[in-house]
């Protein structure tokens, strides 16, 4: 039963009949927004197919701008429209799903809704987004797979890794790290360990049963000796007896 008062319908007639009227005045006088005029009538251009997509990025981000505007108020318009006839049929302020009154105070706020509070459609803010974002997420962030548990091959990450090795246009200011000490250093995670978990595994090595063990002084073992990660070693180091001989 619709328990709206004829003084409240006729309060909300006049809310309805003075916004559609407001509507169609101001889509009169801007064409629509612009809509209406073609796109070489605002830009000077005879064409667009001669010019780089960057000098028309402007242009275009208006275009479309005015044109969700426009639909904007062309949907709001016929959602006017269709109040208005609901109130002439007398199913003005009846909600479509469950047939009860809706309250003055949401039409009032609302003088062009058809459902109630409690059966709106799509009340709930959906979670569901288009895919296309997921190309906005952090970089390689449908490809890097580091944070699932036991990952460790290989992903996106490793594969940018290996491009970006052999150079960018970043400068040591815009390093990860901010000690660095070549452009060798200035790629992603530069530091990671590559073919290998543990430091040591890159300089300990074994003949071909697993035995005779042996040390490469390579880079990975002085940076593993100067950060006092493990003991010395027993064996002698040329290296660090020339530096003892030396001081």
């Amino acid at each position: 039963m619709n328990r709206l008062t004829s003084e409240q319908r006729e309060t909300l007639r006049d809310v309805l009949i003075r916004e559609k009227y407001e509507l169609e005045q101001r889509l009169k006088q801007n064409d629509h927004f612009g809509a209406a005029d073609p796109l070489a009538a605002t830009t000077g251009e005879l064409s667009a197919y001669d010019n780089h997509p960057a000098d028309l990025g402007s242009e275009l981000f208006e275009r479309g701008k005015d044109i969700a505007l426009n639909e904007h108020e062309e949907h709001h318009l016929a959602d006017i429209n269709d109040a208005l006839e609901r109130m002439s049929e007398g199913a003005y302020g009846i909600c479509a799903v469950c047939g009860k009154s809706i309250s003055y105070e949401r039409l009032e706020a609302m003088p062009t809704t058809e459902y109630c509070i409690d059966h709106v459609p799509d009340r709930d803010i959906s979670q569901r987004r288009p895919v296309e974002e997921r190309l906005l997420e952090p970089p390689f962030g449908r490809t890097s797979l580091d944070e699932l548990p036991g990952q460790n091959g290989f992903d996106g990450e490793d594969a940018w890794q290996i491009v970006e090795s052999w150079g960018n246009s970043d400068s040591p200011a815009m390093a990860e790290d901010r000690e660095v000490w070549n452009y060798d250093q200035l790629y992603t995670e530069s530091d990671e360990n590559d073919g290998f978990v543990e430091s040591f595994e890159s300089f300990i090595a074994t003949d071909l049963y697993g035995e005779q063990v042996s040390v490469i002084r390579n880079r990975q073992y002085r940076d593993y000796m100067d950060n006092r990660e493990g003991d010395p070693l027993l064996e002698p180091d040329p290296y660090n007896d020339l530096d003892s001989g030396l001081h």
